[in-house]
Formats: structure tokens, sequence, C-alpha cells
């Protein structure tokens, strides 16, 4: 009888580390931008010393990862795709959607620029010129967050690209590095954020062909997941990360993280 009432103690400790262990950790639904510049490798340590609590990142496009989020695959959503933000929170699946920090998006292409585009900063006026001269241009094609942005900037020029689709227009239906490297390879423009270009290492003779569009300004944003519509997200650790990446302290790390002494991205949580 004692055997089995301390077998049975020794079980329920097991038990209650396993509970305390998954308490401390959360899934955060992300994109490939965030993960590919090299931010989360800045932040999720010091958030982690900070509580204890361990961050686990899946990083896909933006369409993909509001997919998982909505299928309660995560804790947190953190992507840059306002509209489609603002419509996970209305259906109820995120609890509240904030600011969070924000980059821009650029065109980059060869030293050779066959279409002419270096040095514009109006992106439709560029993307004009490239869909004229059917200079290739590699899109990602994923519904990510940048490719809801280009496809938006297609639609002001009155070309469609799809009809182009396996020609000029090249889609990769890949994440951001693997396209810029697709492009390079082929020689083909590319629109991509500037935080994962900065961090890119395969640049070879490439260089931003057009910036400085308002059209090209990037937003993220950082959501909890709803524990009403997934109850078994773990809500108390999730609102702490999220609590914690808009408040100074976080702010401020993002802010502090550099590359080739670039800032990548730019804080801007309300009231931080």
């Amino acid at each position: 009888m004692i055997r089995r009432t301390v077998g049975a103690s020794a079980i329920a400790l097991v038990f209650a580390s396993a509970a305390a262990a998954q308490d401390q950790s959360i899934i955060v639904q992300s994109t490939t931008s965030t993960a590919n510049s090299g931010l989360y490798d800045h932040l999720l340590p010091l958030f982690q010393d900070k509580t204890g609590i361990q961050v686990n990142v899946v990083a896909v496009g933006t369409g993909q990862a509001i997919r998982n989020a909505a299928n309660c695959d995560g804790d947190v959503l953190l992507v840059h795709a306002k509209a489609s933000e603002e419509e996970f929170v209305a259906a109820g699946f995120g609890a509240e959607r904030t600011d969070l920090m924000y980059n821009d998006f650029v065109i980059v292409g060869p030293a050779d620029d066959p279409a002419g585009i270096r040095g514009m900063s109006d992106a439709q006026a560029a993307l004009t010129k490239i869909g004229q001269q059917g200079a290739l241009f590699a899109s990602r094609g994923d519904d990510s967050g940048t490719h809801k942005k280009e496809v938006s900037l297609w639609a002001d020029t009155g070309i469609d690209p799809a009809d182009a689709s396996g020609e000029w227009y090249r889609e990769t239906g890949s994440g951001m590095g693997a396209t810029l490297n697709a492009g390079i390879g082929m020689g083909a423009y590319v629109m991509t954020d500037r935080a994962t270009w900065i961090s890119f290492g395969n640049k070879q003779d490439y260089a931003i062909q057009v910036e400085g569009d308002e059209d090209l300004f990037n937003q993220y944003g950082v959501i909890p997941i709803s524990p009403e519509k997934c109850p078994s997200v773990n809500s108390e650790a999730a609102q702490t990360f999220a609590d914690w990446l808009v408040s100074d302290e976080g702010q401020d790390a993002i802010a502090a993280y550099r590359v080739a002494d670039q800032q990548l991205f730019f804080p801007n949580a309300p009231d931080s």
C-alpha cells in the first residue's frame, strides 16, 4: 500500500511538472520575414530570460499563418497584412490587434537593370515598366503579407501579371529568402521587405532599385489568439508575450536590433 501511494505521488508530480512546463511555452504563428531577418534570435532570449516562457515560432507566409491561427494551431499571431489581421479579429479569432513595428518594402534587381527602373520612387510606375517590357519578375505567390502588398500594387498598374504566369512573371510559392535566391538565379526583379534584404547573404550584383514610395510601407501587428474560439490557447503566456513586445522594454529591444549597422524594424506600438 505504501509503495502504491509513493508511486501515485511520483506520477502526479511528473504530470504536474509537465503541465507547468506546458504553461511556460507558447507557439507564435508568424512570417518568414521576421524569422529570416534574425529578429526572433535577438528578441526571444531576452523575453525568455525575463519570464521563463519559451516561444516556439512557426514561420510561414502571413496568409498561412492566419489560417493556422484560425485552426487554433498557436497562441499568438504576428504578421504584416493589416486588413487581413483586422478580419481575423472581427471574426472572433483574435483577442485584440496592436500595431507593433514597421519597415518598408523595396524592389531589388540586377546591376544591368533591364527595365530601367533604378532610382525610381514610384512603385506602380516601376512595375508598369517591368510589365510592359516583359522583364523577369519573381513573386512569392504564396498569399504572404509581401505577396498581398505586391498584388495590390499591380492592381493599380492596369497590368494583370497572372496573364504572364510562367513567362516573365514567375511565382515561386516560397518564403522571402528562397524567392530572393530564385530571383537572383534567374536575373529577375523581386519585391522584398527591407529587413530580409539587409540580412540576405547572397546579393551578388543585386541592389535596391526602387524605394521610398509611401505605398511600400510595411506595418506589423501582434494578436493574442482568442481563448473563446480556441480553448486550448495558452492565453496567459500569450498575453504576457504580446504585452512585453509592446512595452517600452520590448519596443527598445526591437529598435536595438541591427544588421550591418542598419536598423531593421522601427517600433510603433501605441503609447510606447
